[in-house]
């Protein structure tokens, strides 16, 4: 053997012999000895005190994922027990977070590119107290040393699994007071045993989401209302694979918020998407809106089946579509989907609605009605409820503008058929809601009623300042005996209802912006009839008592009927109001105040011919719109029997309506000079922003 032979063999065996010590002394080390520097190290990196406070250890295990030469390297299996992470000096809690246990395994062969590369970290018994101040100090925002240049390290790891643990979060921007406990539920529940093996199977190219294996339960109040729920999630978060779809699984009750949600999270470390049936119910839609920021009307008791796809890491922002629900609100059904977009300026609403059936008692509160304001049939039979303080009858709810400016919204509801309390006939609703930088438009608003149409328009303009509103509303051929249905006497009758009405004011409710609305409202009718029971059959207290004074009980024709009504700042007043009857001309003269909800008319008749005895005295109806006095004037009037005469007076200053159908009717009466005065459409002028 040379001496150079000798020389390279004597190298190598060092080599050999080094590596072979370097490996038994880091195999045999006492990592515990190493506890002191990596808890200095861990604690300026976080700039936090951090410490191993347990047993530290490394075990050397060749990694059986690895192909090749490569799974012959052996991987270090760090194992750490009893870590704790010390809170910031104004939180409560003296820990920020503990873990009873961590281990994980460490790729060596990619420490030599700066990769930390750790497939798996299981924690066990892991806890975390998380605070929130209101001026927006968090403690899980870590004050990280500033070298001016980011780090070269790269960490990426795959999976992270966990065991039972708790977490408590006081969040006072969020006013919220929760604790979260995780146990495992002891023998793993597939997730379509849960989610349902239809929904499981919605897409068959997704991967298979795994199974749930840990339950959890939360207690405490969100929003300041109180909060409790319950439900499962699965045992591993893919971190590294974003198509790898984790379980989830809860029934919570917020408040009278309650919710019920099955399916899938992808992508957890980036919130990626969501994949949900959702159900959902509660008192009200608005309560809604402080939980999610979604701004909804005030509507009755209401529920949503349907499924929920939201991608959370949208480029113009999270987009959530909930998609084929099935609801009800009230007794009214409610189908079809809706989205809700997060963006710039402002996020937005959009969707398209469809229902079967309609209850108006369940849109009641859209306006400020209580729901099912609307007495019911056994109640009308009873005793009439004590009025309201003052008669105040208008609804008074405020809408809620402020909400107006935070979202937009683009949705259209179409329903079949629509059911009144007063079993008026409507169908075939068409609504088209359009809210844009605290503007609310509706347009239309159509719908099918007694065999005629209504078309209306809404604009409400919230932007600012008091809300400013204009309303048009036009009634096309309603026939009266469908208004009637039940009356055996308009079943007679062929005449129809005809209309327009066009206002604008300025208030936060209903009730404010007839009081300051100005405008016309004009309606005809012809060939109607008109008794008492009628009256008690439209549950018209004052109009049965006028006809009762004025007819009797009888039944009596009407040719037609006209109304030209000016408003001007809340207060109403007859240009011309007229009913031309059989045997009488009836005209109609004073104001009503919208404001004060007041009114002070007069009611004229004048017979037709000589008739002595057929003579009325004239009637008046004073007091407030709840409580209304209605009576008879003691001295007679003054000329009598010139119907005729006294209606081309009244026609004089009216403003005139639009060309309504005319009536049926071919008798001489005085329907014909109505028609020719009213010609012109109503008009409202634009409504002017309060100071």
């Amino acid at each position: 053997m040379t001496r150079t032979r000798k020389i390279a063999i004597g190298i190598v065996g060092g080599i050999v012999l080094l590596a072979v010590v370097l490996v038994v002394a880091i195999a045999t080390f006492d990592w515990n000895r190493a506890k002191p520097m990596i808890n200095e190290r861990a604690s300026a990196a976080i700039g936090r005190p951090f410490a191993i406070n347990g047993d530290l250890s490394v075990k050397w295990e060749r990694e059986p994922d690895e192909g090749g030469w490569r799974a012959w390297v052996p991987w270090p299996r760090v194992i750490a027990n009893d870590i704790s992470v010390a809170n910031t000096p104004w939180a409560k809690a003296p820990q920020f977070a503990t873990l009873k246990r961590g281990e994980f395994s460490l790729a060596p062969l990619p420490l030599l590119r700066q990769r930390v590369v750790i497939r798996r970290i299981q924690l066990t018994e892991p806890a975390a107290d998380l605070e929130r101040l209101a001026d927006g100090r968090a403690n899980w925002v870590f004050t990280l040393p500033e070298s001016g240049e980011p780090s070269p390290w790269v960490l990426d790891i795959n999976e992270i699994g966990f065991d039972k643990g708790r977490v408590g979060l006081v969040d006072e921007i969020l006013k919220a007071d929760l604790t979260v406990l995780v146990d495992p539920l002891g023998k793993p529940v597939p997730f379509a045993d849960v989610a349902g093996a239809a929904f499981a199977a919605e897409d068959g190219s997704a991967p298979r989401p795994r199974d749930y294996v840990f339950g959890w339960k939360v207690d405490g109040k969100y929003k300041g209302l109180a909060t409790k729920g319950e439900g499962k999630v699965g045992g591993m978060l893919a971190l590294q694979d974003a198509s790898q779809p984790f379980p989830v699984q809860a029934d919570v009750a917020i408040g009278g918020t309650k919710a019920s949600v099955a399916g899938t999270l992808t992508d957890p470390v980036n919130l990626g998407a969501l994949d949900l049936r959702l159900k959902l119910s509660g008192a009200s839609m608005a309560q809604l809106y402080p939980l999610t920021g979604v701004t909804l009307p005030d509507t009755p008791p209401y529920s949503t089946d349907g499924h929920l796809v939201a991608k959370l890491q949208n480029p113009g922002g999270a987009v959530f579509d909930y998609k084929g629900f099935n609801g009800k609100v009230g007794n009214s059904d409610l189908h079809g989907d809706i989205a809700f977009a997060l963006g710039s300026p402002r996020p937005k609403l959009t969707g398209k609605l469809s229902s079967k059936l309609l209850r108006m008692a369940d849109l009641g509160p859209l306006i400020g009605v209580p729901s099912g304001g609307a007495p019911a049939a056994a109640d009308k039979a009873k005793d009439a409820p004590a009025k309201p303080k003052g008669g105040k009858v208008l609804p008074t709810q405020a809408f809620r503008t402020d909400r107006w400016r935070d979202m937009d919204a683009d949705v259209a509801l179409d329903a079949a058929r629509i059911v009144h309390d007063s079993k008026l006939p409507l169908s075939d609703l068409s609504v088209h809601v359009v809210l844009q930088d605290g503007k609310l438009t509706l347009d239309p608003v159509r719908f099918g009623m007694a065999g005629g149409a209504m078309n209306a328009t809404a604009r409400l303009d919230g932007s600012g300042g008091p809300l400013t509103g204009r309303v048009e509303m036009h009634a096309r051929r309603l026939r009266l005996k469908q208004l009637f249905p039940a009356t055996e006497a308009m079943q007679k009758t062929l005449g129809e209802l005809n209309g327009d009405l066009a206002v604008s004011g300025t208030g936060n409710s209903v009730a404010a912006l007839l009081g300051s609305a100005t405008g016309d409202v004009k309606m005809l009718v012809n060939d109607g009839v008109i008794s008492r029971s009628l009256m008690e059959i439209a549950g018209l207290n004052v109009g049965n008592y006028v006809v009762s004074k004025l007819f009797g009980d009888d039944e009596v024709k009407i040719n037609c009927g006209a109304a030209d009504l000016e408003m001007k700042n809340g207060v109403m007043t007859p240009r011309v109001f007229v009913f031309d009857t059989e045997n009488a001309l009836i005209s109609i003269t004073g104001k009503a105040d919208f404001k004060n909800e007041t009114m002070d008319m007069d009611i004229t008749p004048d017979s037709k011919g000589f008739r002595i005895f057929s003579l009325r005295s004239p009637l008046y109806v004073r007091g407030t719109f709840g409580s209304p006095d209605v009576g008879v004037h003691v001295l007679p009037l003054a000329a009598r029997g010139a119907g005729m005469v006294a209606l081309g007076v009244l026609l004089t200053p009216a403003a005139g309506l639009l060309a309504l159908i005319a009536p049926s009717t071919t008798d001489e009466n005085a329907c014909g000079p109505l028609l020719e005065q009213m010609r012109k459409p109503p008009k409202a002028p634009a409504p002017a922003k309060g100071k």
